[in-house]
């Protein structure tokens, strides 16, 4: 009689991952015509927080225009929270609004501009990954002693 030795969990795991990707290789029954609307969507994703970064740096540089700033998000609740227990979010609420509309502002703009359009993947990793990049360096503190904005 020949026994049998079962695989260990960790194997059977790994020959059910190793099959994953076959599922998706499939792919649809439909699959879209053009990749204007997925590059749409992703780089918009990039100037919306492109645009958030820079709102923040110009209410830095003036309480006016803070002020300003922080009138555009008093919509979100705990804008302005009396409440010491609580806190309020502040100006903070404006760039949140600012990062929103520029984000959905220029979806719908490059959506219309290229719903039938193929884009390159590479253009939509570059343009995406530049904004994105500069928008986290923008928030690195240390690095804007060096490029006062006032």
């Amino acid at each position: 009689m020949v026994r049998q030795i079962s695989e260990p969990i960790y194997s059977r795991f790994w020959n059910y991952l190793k099959r994953f990707p076959r599922t998706l290789a499939e792919g649809s029954q439909n699959p879209p015509h053009s990749s204007g609307l997925a590059a749409a969507a992703l780089i918009s994703a990039g100037i919306g927080c492109f645009t958030m970064m820079v709102i923040h740096h110009l209410s830095d540089t003036s309480k006016a225009r803070e002020k300003m700033i922080w009138e555009l998000g008093k919509w979100i609740p705990g804008s302005d929270n009396p409440s010491k227990l609580w806190g309020n979010i502040g100006s903070y609420t404006g760039k949140e609004t600012m990062l929103l509309l520029g984000w959905l502002i220029s979806w719908a703009i490059l959506s219309m501009l290229w719903h039938n359009k193929q884009i390159k993947s590479r253009t939509i990793f570059f343009w995406m990954s530049v904004l994105i990049i500069a928008a986290t360096a923008m928030s690195w503190h240390p690095l804007f002693p060096y490029l006062p904005l006032s």
